[in-house]
């Protein structure tokens, strides 16, 4: 009737209408009334109009009948409302949330209204600031995710990541959580329909700078911290396999992800909960889901990271994140990981030496975690690049900088830091290998090392000596480092000659460690029982029964390496004992090669020729021909006592055994100097006068034969009796004490004068003043050739390309003006019977064809 309110839905309890006209969102306007009703005051208006005005105002969303009907808002606006209780603390009211959820499956065209419902009504709240509500809508959106993954998610997944972004865009962190907590749900959502205009760059960049967070509040700063990376982590899962998403291992992506995650595996503890454990758990997750294509792009944000915040250097954070990244991505394609680092390490060849010291140590981690055999193709490319690491690092030392310009300074210190670390890779490296890549890096590293005369110099040109006989040092530590893992049945394989006659030149060079590196190295790849760990020390009372040895005698194998190169290894042993500037160290790898051949090859004929050695190696100690120092005659009688030791152990008679332990007996109550106890120590007890060794101090080879006759060993008692001479070689052009008389073969010019019968046959007159000539002539021509020799090296090491070009095409020419002599002598055509000189015919190789008849 007229002058009367209409009926109205009731005003919820405690809530007053100044207070629900001051929370108004902005823009919605009060209703207004029908014309010709007006508002009573307050005091004389009824309770039931109040109630039923706030909830118009409540659910009015545009003017009109139905808008301020709430019996005649649509269905799903009316379930929705019906989840909110009067108070937010109350949470979600379940079976009118039941009811919605049953709605929304039934009517699954109506999802996108109610998303977008859903979604107003969280704004409106957030925006009132009344959380509890923002909660709840929330949590009503991810109910429904969860109950309606079908067909239709699409229509409901839109305002769902809209309303996320407006959370994320808020102030408050506790809404951030919220929001985070809320797409992990979603990410872990399996679809069955793909999405074409789905984006997530707004949720990367945000997740990413959430990892990056700076709060005031330290626990607040690490809930933000593992919410931002829980978040890459479902964008992760969310896009990497399907291929209609974002690709998220565009540069673009990853320039954000990796760094956010490593900021936080880098300052963080590791413990439960903590930022560096989710980040770990992240970051492995990323790198599993990492095809073949993607591993570059997931690689690089690291080595830029680590070189922006320089953490190359100490404390092993770059070793840490390339052994998860090592663990983590497949098997197959871990050799990327190992190019992409090694192209790094050449792109940093000018950084100071902490830098390139820490990518190698990273290097040589990687190489111990990857599998046998998958360096792959790149096997030398990987030895290519350490070696000219090796080479720029001798370089940078001798100059003191780095750089070519001669800006930045370096230190033997850092430099040989970095040296070393390089050594060790590329035993690291050699150790992942089989035996027969092994062998061939070993023919490589060989190859590589400046031997004068032999091999060109590895170095610069303005390296000079000293620079190169660094490079022979740091190139035969590397092999070493190979060798000494090395494992072959046959030494054939392990010492074939192309590898064995340069390493073995080495023992003529006058440097002692260069010396000393190859002793070990022979030691190590004879060895096949791994023997040479146990004779730490020479002793005469060394104990055979610790070593292992062969049950079988030599194989085939072995004994076809004796006959090749059993003689050229005993005579650069003897050779290598007349150095002077041999040390203690020297004599203990002399004995420890002498002792591994004794097990590894012994049969009778190896142990004569080993008694050989050791003898011609005593009479060299007892005259000192060799103008030797005490101390070195002294070690020589050392070394035989103790491989005589060794040797009367190893199978022959008794009696061997009991003249080698009575001479040293004798030594020990008299001479006790010639003993490898008092003379291989750190205080060497040696004679203040000259050396003088008595008869009775020393082996007799009488007495050995007459040890060995009634034997197996008698056969071989006549080569016993004679003395072990060494057979020289060219090689001993190398050594710094060369004996012209030994090296010189006399070449006897025949005299060519005519006789009266020329049948009768000439006779050479050779007498001793021949001789003395020949020999006293052949010196001054070894050293010219020798310089001759050495200005060739030089040239080519030194001279510039276009000189070196000129002098080859100076020989070019004249080799070809001597062919054309040559041609024109073949193809001269014979005399014409007439007396008349025929027309020259053309030679073949001058003649013009056509070009179809070149192919």
């Amino acid at each position: 009737m007229p002058g009367t309110l209409p009926s109205f839905p009731s005003l919820p309890r405690g809530v007053t209408v100044p207070a629900l006209l001051s929370s108004l969102p902005r823009g919605v306007t009060m209703p207004s009334l029908p014309r010709g009703v007006t508002m009573p005051t307050l005091p004389e208006a009824p309770r039931r109009l109040l109630q039923d005005c706030c909830s118009v105002f409540d659910h009015q969303t545009s003017g009109g009948v139905c808008g301020c009907c709430w019996a005649l808002r649509p269905r799903y606006k009316r379930l929705v409302d019906n989840i909110f209780p009067e108070d937010p603390e109350d949470g979600l009211v379940k079976a009118n949330m039941e009811k919605l959820t049953f709605f929304a499956l039934s009517a699954p065209e109506k999802l996108d209204r109610i998303a977008a419902y859903l979604s107003e009504r969280l704004t409106r709240e957030l925006n009132r600031h009344r959380y509890g509500y923002v909660c709840i809508a929330l949590e009503a959106m991810e109910q429904l995710l969860l109950a309606c993954h079908c067909q239709s998610i699409n229509l409901l997944v839109e305002s769902f990541l809209s309303t996320l972004r407006l959370l994320l865009e808020a102030e408050k962190p506790h809404l951030h959580i919220l929001a985070t907590n809320s797409f992990v749900k979603f990410a872990n959502i399996e679809e069955d329909t793909p999405s074409y205009h789905r984006s997530y760059d707004f949720f990367v960049s945000r997740f990413s700078e959430m990892c990056h967070s700076d709060h005031e509040d330290p626990d607040t700063k690490i809930k933000i911290r593992v919410s931002g990376i829980r978040g890459l982590q479902g964008v992760v899962r969310k896009t990497v396999d399907d291929e209609l998403q974002v690709n998220i291992w565009e540069p673009r992506h990853m320039e954000q992800i990796v760094p956010a995650l490593l900021v936080n595996l880098e300052h963080c503890h590791s413990s439960s909960g903590s930022p560096a454990e989710q980040t770990e758990v992240c970051f492995r997750e990323l790198l599993g889901r990492a095809a073949y294509g993607h591993i570059n792009n997931a690689i690089k944000p690291v080595l830029m990271h680590l070189d922006s915040h320089s953490l190359w250097g100490g404390g092993g954070f770059a070793v840490r994140c390339f052994q998860i990244i090592i663990f983590s991505i497949q098997s197959q394609h871990s050799h990327l990981v190992i190019q992409q680092l090694l192209g790094h390490l050449d792109a940093n060849s000018r950084s100071p030496a902490s830098i390139r010291a820490g990518i190698v140590e990273v290097l040589s981690e990687a190489a111990v975690i990857e599998a046998t055999g998958s360096v792959g193709p790149t096997v030398l490319e990987v030895f290519n690049t350490l070696l000219r690491q090796l080479r720029q690092s001798v370089d940078y030392q001798l100059t003191g900088y780095y750089d070519n310009a001669g800006k930045h300074k370096t230190t033997s210190v850092h430099e040989k830091t970095l040296q070393d670390a390089v050594i060790k890779t590329i035993g690291s490296f050699a150790n992942t290998l089989p035996v027969y890549q092994r062998s061939e890096v070993m023919l490589f590293i060989m190859g590589k090392i400046p031997v004068p005369g032999i091999y060109p110099a590895l170095g610069s040109p303005n390296a000079g000596f000293e620079g190169s006989r660094m490079i022979q040092v740091m190139l035969l530590k590397s092999l070493l480092q190979v060798s000494e893992r090395y494992e072959s049945s046959n030494l054939l394989t392990a010492l074939p000659s192309s590898f064995l006659e340069p390493l073995l030149s080495f023992t003529l060079m006058e440097d002692p460690e260069i010396r000393l590196l190859v002793l070990s190295i022979l030691t190590s790849l004879i060895d096949r029982h791994q023997n040479a760990p146990r004779i730490t020390t020479v002793s005469v009372t060394f104990d055979v029964s610790v070593l292992e040895q062969k049950e079988d005698g030599c194989s085939r194998h072995d004994n076809l390496f004796i006959r090749k190169h059993a003689q050229r290894l005993y005579r650069h042993v003897y050779l290598a004992c007349k150095e002077e500037n041999n040390g203690p160290n020297h004599y203990q790898a002399l004995f420890s090669l002498l002792a591994v051949l004794s097990v590894e090859l012994i049969n009778e004929e190896v142990l004569v020729d080993l008694l050989r050695l050791i003898l011609a190696l005593q009479e060299l100690g007892a005259s000192n021909q060799e103008n030797l120092s005490v101390f070195n005659r002294c070690s020589l009688h050392a070394v035989c006592a103790a491989s005589l030791h060794l040797l009367s152990q190893l199978g022959p008679p008794p009696a061997l055994h009991q003249h080698v332990t009575q001479v040293i007996d004798s030594r020990q109550k008299e001479a006790p100097h010639l003993l490898p106890e008092n003379v291989l120590c750190d205080q060497p007890r040696l004679p203040k006068a000259d050396l003088k060794v008595d008869k009775a101090f020393l082996f007799i080879q009488s007495k050995i034969c007459e040890a060995l006759i009634g034997s197996s060993y008698s056969a071989q008692c006549e080569r016993l009796s004679t003395p072990y001479t060494p057979q020289l070689t060219d090689e001993d052009r190398l050594s710094r004490k060369m004996s012209i008389a030994d090296t010189v073969s006399l070449q006897i010019a025949m005299d060519h004068v005519s006789t009266s019968d020329p049948q009768k046959p000439q006779i050479e007159q050779i007498t001793f003043e021949t001789l003395k000539s020949t020999i006293e002539d052949r010196g001054p021509v070894e050293e010219e050739e020798r310089r001759k020799r050495m200005e060739v090296v030089e040239r080519f090491q030194t001279a510039p390309f276009e000189e070196i070009a000129a002098l080859c095409g100076s020989r070019t020419s004249l080799l070809q003006s001597k062919l054309d002599q040559v041609f024109d002598l073949i193809v001269r055509p014979p005399p014409s019977p007439s007396g008349q000189s025929s027309r020259r015919s053309t030679p073949i190789f001058e003649m013009k064809f056509p070009d179809l008849c070149v192919y």
